[in-house]
């Protein structure tokens, strides 16, 4: 699960080392698994017996905290939880969230930048640093002009206006990128991957 292999901490560390508390928010926040509670309770009371040391094992620690109505409905019972655990040991939302502001600063003027989120903790966080680039003024609303000279920096504001139209045929073919397909319409597909582009 690393990125980083020299990166001295592991997904194992994760699992064995965290309490049931740092499990519980791992899991209720980046995987917003809504038996985050019982998984950690079910992990913590596995790893007293034994560490868990494969995915397997974790696998069927997950699977038998999560009622079976549940299990049916939603795919693989233990793929929120993997995802936090990921998310958690790669810092990903950290990353994305520290390096969002230094690729805006990086645009030329009238520049695009298109970024592609895969679940929505990355789309809230894209969406909240396009609105704040999009009218960066921290002057009150109630001043007649700006004067704290923070201004867009871009030719067209982000998500201010919609974009130019297009020939019809462009906005309904979708976009391929490796075995992912983004639709312009990203409403179209939703279990796709939304595109956002500045």
């Amino acid at each position: 699960m690393r990125m980083d292999t020299r990166q001295k901490m592991t997904a194992r560390d994760i699992v064995n080392d965290y309490t049931e508390a740092d499990l519980y928010r791992v899991i209720r926040d980046y995987g917003e698994d809504k038996f985050a509670k019982n998984i950690a309770k079910h992990i913590v009371q596995a790893r007293a017996v034994k560490p868990v040391e494969t995915t397997a094992e974790l696998s069927e620690i997950i699977r038998a905290s999560i009622p079976m109505k549940f299990q049916k409905k939603s795919g693989h019972p233990a793929k929120r939880t993997f995802q936090a655990i990921r998310i958690e040991l790669n810092r990903e939302l950290d990353v994305l969230r520290d390096s969002l502001d230094d690729m805006i600063d990086l645009l030329n003027p009238g520049g695009r930048l298109c970024i592609i989120t895969f679940h929505s903790l990355e789309d809230r966080i894209v969406k909240s640093a396009f609105r704040k680039n999009e009218n960066p003024c921290t002057c009150p609303p109630d001043f007649p002009v700006c004067v704290c000279g923070k201004k867009c920096r871009y030719l067209h504001p982000v998500m201010a206006a919609p974009p130019p139209p297009r020939p019809v045929h462009a906005s309904s073919c979708p976009v391929h990128i490796g075995r992912f397909t983004v639709h312009a319409d990203h409403h179209a597909n939703r279990r796709g991957a939304p595109l956002h582009p500045i």
